[in-house]
């Protein structure tokens, strides 16, 4: 690999990296901004980041286009509301597994590849040897949660192809991110209550934002000029490997080795399914 490809990997990692210690600094909130009030100040710090660099060209957002936009935000806030939850109740590395089998399912189901009939089996083994846990150790509220925003994370990738490669372009998402902000207000307010207002709290959402969405968003759109789709997918693919490794330094959450070994096969299946793919923007927003 060229040392230009060689850096490239390294903004994927830097990416991958950024966004589970986003989780990780999101979870020492819980106790006074809940889930809810969590996902909220992300998504509103997120939004203003985003909607700062990409901003909408007058008559981009109509028809069409706009309701693809809407149905992204509404999308956004389901992925991103439905995960916090899912951290709430789960160790780091075990909900960003479960919640990596929405990208999987859709690299999977896109494909006709037969060896994808053995990623597809991988995954289930990974999915079967944390079965004995759920309702004893993992709360199954919890793997429900992330499992569903697995698949809203599904969606995310097939919607933001089709809202980047139209005429809003990256600034749809910028919008999106604002129409989902919208949408996580009650909820945010229900949870977080007057606490969303406290300075202290506000300051760390808005580092959850910029570890969880700015930073990602920008090494990943520079790694992608440089790297193959491929490599960037199976890089991707090691997201739920380093959420494990974040969990256990930054929150000291230890994984039975039957959890390891189910993350080890859902990173396997994921890099085989990724890896002649075309690139996704699976960062959560």
């Amino acid at each position: 690999m060229s040392g230009e490809r060689l850096g490239a990997a390294g903004l994927v990692m830097v990416g991958v990296v950024s966004v589970q210690l986003g989780a990780a600094v999101a979870t020492t909130v819980f106790d006074e901004l809940g889930p809810g009030g969590a996902v909220f100040l992300r998504t509103l710090f997120a939004a203003a980041v985003l909607l700062a660099i990409w901003r909408p060209v007058r008559g981009s957002l109509e028809g069409a286009t706009l309701r693809d936009v809407l149905a992204f935000g509404f999308v956004l806030a389901a992925m991103n509301c439905f995960f916090f939850l899912a951290l709430d109740r789960l160790p780091l590395g075990i909900a960003v597994t479960l919640e990596f089998t929405g990208p999987l399912a859709v690299a999977i189901g896109t494909s006709r590849r037969p060896l994808d009939l053995l990623w597809t089996a991988l995954a289930a083994a990974g999915i079967l040897l944390l079965a004995p846990d759920i309702g004893d150790g993992l709360s199954a509220a919890g793997v429900i949660f992330a499992l569903t925003a697995g698949g809203f994370w599904g969606a995310y990738i097939l919607l933001s192809s089709r809202v980047g490669r139209g005429p809003a372009g990256r600034a749809g998402l910028a919008v999106a991110m604002g129409f989902a902000t919208i949408l996580l207000l009650p909820i945010g307010i229900a949870d977080g209550g007057g606490e969303l207002l406290e300075p202290r709290l506000v300051a760390i959402g808005v580092v959850i934002a910029m570890l969880s969405s700015a930073i990602p968003y920008l090494v990943e759109m520079e790694a992608l000029r440089r790297l193959p789709a491929g490599t960037f997918g199976v890089l991707l693919s090691m997201e739920p490997a380093f959420a494990a490794l974040v969990g256990l330094i930054a929150l000291d959450q230890s994984l039975l080795d039957r959890e390891l070994a189910a993350i080890a096969l859902i990173v396997l299946a994921s890099a085989g399914a990724l890896s002649t793919e075309p690139a996704v923007e699976a960062a959560e927003a």
